[in-house]
């Protein structure tokens, strides 16, 4: 099983760079970047810094989305990102969250439609070949990306039963990020159901209770853009969603104030190692998981944070 990171562009560019690099001294395969838009630095430039910073570590948007940027310039961006590290570069899109999309004023118009358009028109790039595409999202006339490498991965992101079934059918992968975890298995059969993507399960390891004040913020968005199934799971009314969705105009800090702790505990894994080793174990082993990925957030001590969460993983 792969084990990766996913780094939030929020704090200065060379501390990401840092970061990276002490992921991939520790053996940490990938490097995923999230893309939040104006909320976080720029993911291009953030993964080619990565890139020349680095020599092993793949690299990829851990999520762009279809609407701000044409699929095709995403697709040459990574194609030139793979150039610059020497094949490392992968895709990873999803159909954007409301933390990317709403200061930009933009809707998340047919997102199925356009999750689909974007990674068939990626797909159709990455062959070398020149290729036309009639989309209802985006289209292609005679394009082409001379200089690009076949094998390049892309995987998609989502949570909903139609997103999950497209994930299964046509990407390489699907990345499962902070899902409800006792409906877990029901989300991998979904994608199992329809294909054979590889899966990627992403959460939070709490290992410090300190750890989980971090979280927090980024709990904000997820708890707005959850299924109503998981939102009456945990027990959160829309009043309150509504209240976390108002002070998101005012930024995720102000927000996190009304995200209770047994809102998040059931999204996250958290314990001491040996716990956390467990539960992680038997997670992925059960549901035959091919990628555990971490997120990592603005930390006054990430390089120390990565420290501890490598024992889980690379310590016996």
């Amino acid at each position: 099983m792969k084990v990766s990171i996913n780094v939030i562009p929020e704090c200065p560019l060379s501390e990401i760079v840092e970061v990276a690099g002490h992921a991939e001294s520790l053996g940490f395969e990938r490097c995923w970047v999230y893309d939040e838009g104006l909320e976080t630095r720029d993911v291009y430039i953030v993964m080619a810094a990565i890139a020349t910073a680095t020599e092993i570590i793949e690299i990829g948007p851990g999520i762009t989305n279809p609407y701000t940027r044409h699929p095709a310039q995403t697709a040459a961006a990574i194609a030139t990102l793979d150039e610059l590290s020497n094949g490392r570069a992968f895709l990873g899109v999803g159909a954007g969250g409301s933390l990317t999309l709403n200061p930009l004023g933009i809707k998340r118009e047919k997102p199925l439609r356009a999750v689909r358009d974007t990674i068939e028109i990626a797909k159709k790039l990455f062959s070398g070949d020149q290729v036309s595409h009639d989309g209802l999202v985006a289209s292609l006339q005679s394009a082409k990306i001379s200089y690009v490498r076949s094998e390049i991965e892309i995987w998609l992101a989502g949570r909903g039963p139609k997103m999950l079934a497209l994930g299964g059918a046509v990407a390489d992968g699907v990345m499962l990020d902070f899902i409800y975890k006792p409906q877990l298995g029901q989300y991998i059969q979904r994608v199992r159901d329809h294909g054979e993507a590889k899966i990627c399960y992403s959460t939070a390891i709490v290992t410090q209770k300190e750890d989980l004040e971090f979280i927090r913020p980024h709990m904000t968005y997820r708890l707005v853009d959850a299924p109503e199934s998981v939102k009456n799971a945990i027990g959160i009314t829309e009043d309150q969603i509504k209240t976390i969705k108002e002070a998101m105009s005012e930024g995720l800090e102000s927000a996190a104030k009304h995200v209770r702790d047994e809102w998040i505990t059931p999204f996250i894994i958290q314990g001491n190692i040996q716990k956390c080793r467990e539960e992680i174990h038997q997670l992925c082993t059960i549901n035959g998981i091919d990628e555990f990925l971490i997120p990592i957030f603005d930390m006054p001590d990430q390089e120390g944070y990565l420290n501890q969460v490598a024992k889980i993983f690379f310590e016996d």
